[in-house]
């Protein structure tokens, strides 16, 4: 017998069957658990009164900005101020070297006492005329000299009276003093320098702003202004305590609009390079941080009061052209609803269409989920503020 032929045979047909058998032993695997639905923050759709508003950037201006100019020539002897310093109006800034002019002063004044003894001399002497008349002891001719003395020593004390307050004036102006209440700018010369106060040629000195309250100039566009006229013209615009158009704005660092002001004026004619006309309002700033030339956002109102549909900006969707929100059904699914926005206001947009109050849209896990699928939703938190 062949040992190739018949054990190998043997062998071979044992261990498959051995393999065959000990893999049926293995039971088969469980099958795998559906994933749970994901989790989704939803936040209902509020309905609220509000004020349809345009919001444009502005730019922040003094109330008075003036110029600090000697009025005088002279040495300059003092500065009495340290650059962005607050100051008040009268407050010294510069000081000119008085001495020359109250020399000139002194001068004047000692003209004065010998324009009025002139003076007195000469109505001493007219005083007589008609008594020296009666006794024939002066002339016609000298009587109405006399006369004519006392009116000609009236008009040199007249003058000289001029001159003094002329040089009172010059040695008043030898002091440089603020005009306002402000801040100033830093000195533009130094002491030692001379300066000019000659009409048309004036030296520099600084400049002084005022700061409370600023102007806010805004270019708003020619389609804002039309529907802001009509809005004003039907049944008025909503108005501050002092019955002017209420206006918000903010700083660049600053999230919503929590300073108020009013519209001041606005310009009288569009700018034809621009299509926009210049408005001017006017904030206060009691904190001072409004500074002159700064850039601002202004909100300005264009319609009446209304009630509108806000959600979170985080709800809203983009699906090529077209806004869209998902909002959670009855059994926990979301479906696909397209809706037509309005302006923003504090991280809230106007809902135009689409959306009624009270529904609940996803505002987080938006981009986990597709219309039809069930979700697990959690009401979005409410922030807290703490107050200072």
């Amino acid at each position: 017998m062949n040992w190739n032929q018949t054990v190998w045979p043997l062998l071979l047909l044992s261990v498959s069957a051995w393999g065959l058998t000990g893999c049926n032993s293995q039971s088969p695997p469980a099958a795998a658990g559906s994933p749970p639905p994901p989790a989704v923050t939803v936040a209902p759709v509020e309905e609220r009164e509000w004020v349809e508003t345009e919001e444009f950037v502005g730019r922040t201006e003094a109330v008075e900005h003036v110029e600090i100019r000697p009025r005088v020539s002279g040495y300059l002897q003092e500065v009495r101020f340290q650059s962005g310093q607050r100051v008040k109006q009268g407050d010294v800034l510069f000081v000119i070297d008085p001495r020359t002019r109250q020399a000139a002063l002194a001068r004047a004044e000692a003209d004065v006492l010998r324009a009025r003894s002139t003076l007195q001399n000469a109505q001493a002497e007219a005083a007589r005329v008609e008594r020296l008349l009666g006794t024939k002891a002066i002339s016609k001719e000298e009587a109405d000299t006399r006369l004519w003395k006392v009116a000609d020593a009236q008009s040199v004390l007249l003058s000289a009276e001029a001159a003094r307050d002329s040089a009172r004036l010059e040695l008043e102006f030898c002091e440089v003093k603020s005009p306002v209440n402000g801040q100033v700018s830093r000195a533009l010369i130094t002491p030692g320098n001379n300066v000019s106060g000659v009409d048309g040629a004036t030296s520099l000195l600084t400049t002084v702003v005022s700061l409370d309250p600023v102007y806010v100039l805004s270019d708003v566009a020619e389609a804002t202004i039309l529907r802001f006229k009509r809005f004003t013209q039907a049944a008025g615009p909503a108005t501050n305590a002092s019955a002017r158009l209420a206006v918000r704005m903010a700083l660049a660092d600053e999230v919503d609009f929590p300073r108020a002001g009013h519209i001041e004026s606005m310009d009288n004619r569009l700018n034809p390079d621009t299509g926009s006309l210049l408005v001017r309002s006017v904030f206060p700033n009691p904190d001072g941080l409004l500074l002159p030339g700064l850039f601002v956002r202004v909100k300005i109102p264009v319609g009446q009061p209304s009630r509108a549909l806000f959600i979170n900006d985080r709800a809203i969707g983009t699906d090529q052209s077209q806004k869209f929100v998902l909002v959670l059904t009855a059994s926990n699914t979301v479906a696909y609803r397209p809706v037509k926005l309005g302006p923003s206001s504090g991280g809230q947009r106007v809902v135009r269409q689409g959306l009624h109050a009270g529904e609940q849209v996803v505002v987080n896990g938006l981009q986990r989920v597709r219309p039809g699928m069930p979700v697990t939703p959690a009401p979005e938190p409410q922030l807290t503020v703490a107050q200072p």
